[in-house]
Formats: C-alpha cells, structure tokens, sequence
C-alpha cells in the first residue's frame, strides 16, 4: 500500500542549502572522478581484475588471461579502460608489462574490496 509522503517545513535552511550548493561546486571534479572509477568497478570482469592485482601486487596481462580465461586482447582492453582512470600503473621489466595498482588510490581500492575475502564470496555466493 502506498502512502503519500511530502516535505513540510515552516521555512528554509538557506544557510544549509547554500553551503551545500557551494561544496557540490567546489567537489564537482572529485565526485565525477570517484563516480567514474565506481563505474569502472560495476563491471564484473573489470573488479575481478582489480581484485586480482590488488591481491597479488602485481601481475602481468598473460597470468591474467590464464587466470580469467580470456583472450590476452580482451585483457587488455579492459586494462586499458582501468589504466585510463590511471587506478593502475605499469612496469615493463624485460618484455613483460606487470599492473599494480597505482599507489595514490591503493586506499580506494582497499576500501572498495575489503569485503572481498574467500569466506565472504563463499557466504554471498551460496
């Protein structure tokens, strides 16, 4: 059953309002790097690898296709797309590119994937 719901107020917090309009301007570049970066992490196979390089430091394109199962072309574009938000950094050692994660936003990542342990997976999963 539905019920009818409004706001009531007797007068405006314009002090609040205007504050808030004033700090939603000045983050504005912030939150649209942070909703970017949410939005490169909804995608399965994008977390997946996130999860991977955070959990192993650092790892290369082929161990990550051996891993996941995909083409190393598929691999890569989708490194592409989370090096281009520069949440990773590479290493070429020899021919060899490892990924790690760029340790500017290593918080980020670790916040993002805290929940992320076997026993919790296993739980969600089952």
């Amino acid at each position: 059953m539905k019920t009818k719901e409004s706001c009531v107020r007797e007068c405006a917090n314009v002090a609040m309002i205007n504050r808030s309009i004033n700090s939603l301007q000045e983050m504005n570049n912030e939150l649209e790097n942070v909703s970017s970066l949410f939005n490169i992490m909804g995608n399965t196979t994008r977390l997946k690898i996130v999860y991977l390089i955070n959990k192993e430091e650092k790892i290369c394109v082929c161990d990550l296709s051996d891993i996941m199962n995909l083409s190393v072309s598929a691999i890569s574009q989708q490194l592409k797309k989370i090096k281009d938000l520069n949440l990773l950094k590479r290493d070429k050692i020899g021919q060899t590119i490892y990924y790690f994660i760029n340790p500017k936003l290593k918080k980020f990542v670790d916040t993002i994937l805290i929940h992320f342990n076997e026993d919790y997976i296993t739980k969600v999963t089952l």
